[in-house]
């Protein structure tokens, strides 16, 4: 199984202070059954370069990777990126993809958007080589116009979900109808710490598996043919 969207990079950001606390956070995703971690942490523009950021993130990967346990998940390295309007034009957004992959993580805000930004969102949808991907949806979806999610998946764009989204009593049987419905594509654990914001995606994986089959795990997480990934 895999985690899309997790902080357990050192340092990075608000996430993971350290390697110890990185190291306790994978063992967590490890006994829950995560095979492979794509690890994202934040970007935004207004505070460095691409350039920057994609150094920072390989120093801190190397300082995990020494201290990594033998059984330990894949780690693929990605980003949360930060939408601000004329992202399209940032000229190295492609290097910001999740590893070895066409997958771009894209954070939006929790406003309303604009029909200028859903365009945004479609065009940076049809470059070649990006699959855009609109992390925990669930957050901002339901204050969109009705119409907004059918465009964006009629273009390509795919949709994240957090696992508490699942976890949770109260939001679990509207995230299981937008599973069947097609409209939950990948599922992320968006852990930041072992305290307040521990890793749950056990959990909400196996609510998945009880109530909706294995077809839809395999959906989620068999992407071994995938387009999605360019090696």
């Amino acid at each position: 199984m895999i985690d899309w969207h997790c902080h357990i990079l050192p340092n990075m950001d608000d996430g993971s202070r350290d390697v110890a606390e990185s190291i306790s956070l994978i063992n967590m995703q490890r006994e829950q059954g995560i095979g492979t971690i794509v690890a994202t942490p934040h970007f935004y523009a207004n505070d460095e370069s691409c350039e920057d950021f994609l150094l920072r993130r390989q120093r801190s990967f190397e300082l995990l990777k020494n201290q990594l346990p033998d059984e330990c998940p894949r780690i693929l390295l990605g980003a949360e990126v930060r939408y601000y309007q004329g992202i399209s034009r940032l000229s190295n957004l492609k290097d910001l993809r999740v590893e070895n992959s066409k997958i771009l993580l894209l954070e939006m805000p929790d406003t309303k958007w604009t029909e200028s930004m859903v365009r945004e969102l479609i065009e940076i949808s049809s470059f070649g080589g990006i699959r855009l991907v609109l992390a925990h949806v669930e957050r901002y979806m339901p204050i969109q116009d009705a119409k907004i999610r059918r465009r964006l998946l009629e273009s390509g764009i795919l949709m994240q979900v957090n696992a508490s989204f699942f976890t949770e009593f109260f939001t679990r049987h509207k995230a299981l109808s937008h599973l069947k419905n097609g409209h939950i594509h990948f599922l992320g654990s968006d852990c930041h710490n072992t305290t307040s914001r521990p890793p749950n995606i056990g959990k909400a994986y196996e609510i998945i598996r009880k109530k909706q089959g294995e077809i839809y795990l395999s959906q989620m997480n068999d992407f071994g043919h995938s387009k999605l990934f360019t090696v």
